[in-house]
């Protein structure tokens, strides 16, 4: 479904992507880890066509994203959808017109048929009643939701995550993590998922690169990675543990602090 084959990419004088090479198979969910600033986020950018590397080749459904014409570009997006950071809600809109905007403008469908699905997205991801919300309504947790079914909504192919757990506490980061699990096994789209949670890749991932020093260190499945010696992944796999032990135990006590002041 998706390669990346010698792709270098640098932003001013700074080397992001130095060779990777990577392959995302079909009906897949990969995760793809590595430290702050090591290029995930820029590899995704990539696969929907708003970076283009300086050399290499990025390949989805065997055309080259980087030499096609705009008109075939866009094309190749609308079988991929994007779930952002911070979910990147209008605040201004409803969730409904959150929602309906990619079908008003890639389909012709009627303003019942949007709709209803817009309501059958919602009801995928266990929201319902919701459409007349505005996000400032809604709880994080909730928003990832929303974002999550209107990157559905216009039926993708390929479902791009953003670091989909981030600024969640530990049940409602696993609430996520089984959802995105369930929709792969439910509906068969090729998902990427770039994530710093240890715990959400072993919970979502069936293939998981790992990207340091601007190249692809390791791949392989999630038990692969937990039986690896290689060095730069040893190393980041104790550091990562350690800060999620961390911060679970900050949440929990923040939670148990909440319930004395109550």
């Amino acid at each position: 479904m998706i390669r990346f084959q010698h792709v270098r990419k640098s932003f001013d004088n700074l080397l992001v992507l130095r060779d990777v090479n990577l392959e995302i198979e079909d009906g897949l969910t990969t995760a793809i880890i590595g430290g702050s600033g090591c290029g995930k986020s820029v590899l995704l950018k990539h696969i929907i066509g708003l970076l283009k590397p300086e050399a290499g080749a990025v390949l989805v459904d065997d055309l080259d994203t980087t030499k096609v014409p705009y008109a075939v570009l866009m094309e190749i997006r609308k079988k991929i959808s994007m779930v952002f950071q911070g979910s990147a809600l209008f605040d201004s809109m409803s969730i409904g017109e959150n929602m309906a905007m990619g079908l008003k403008r890639h389909t012709r469908l009627r303003e019942h048929e949007i709709k209803r699905a817009v309501g059958e997205a919602l009801e995928m991801v266990d929201l319902r009643n919701v459409e007349q919300k505005f996000p400032a309504e809604l709880s994080g947790g909730m928003k990832k939701r929303v974002a999550i079914a209107r990157a559905l909504v216009t039926k993708p192919q390929v479902l791009l995550y953003d670091e989909p757990t981030t600024g969640l506490d530990p049940p409602r980061a696993d609430n996520i993590n089984q959802l995105i699990f369930d929709l792969n096994q439910r509906l068969g789209v090729t998902s990427v998922v770039v994530t710093h949670d240890m715990h959400s890749v072993y919970r979502v991932a069936a293939k998981v690169a790992m990207l340091e020093g601007g190249v692809i260190r390791f791949f392989g499945t999630p038990q692969e990675l937990a039986e690896t010696d290689e060095p730069a992944v040893v190393e980041f796999l104790e550091s990562a543990r350690g800060h999620e032990w961390l911060q679970r135990g900050n949440n929990s006590g923040a939670q148990k602090h909440a319930k004395l002041e109550q």
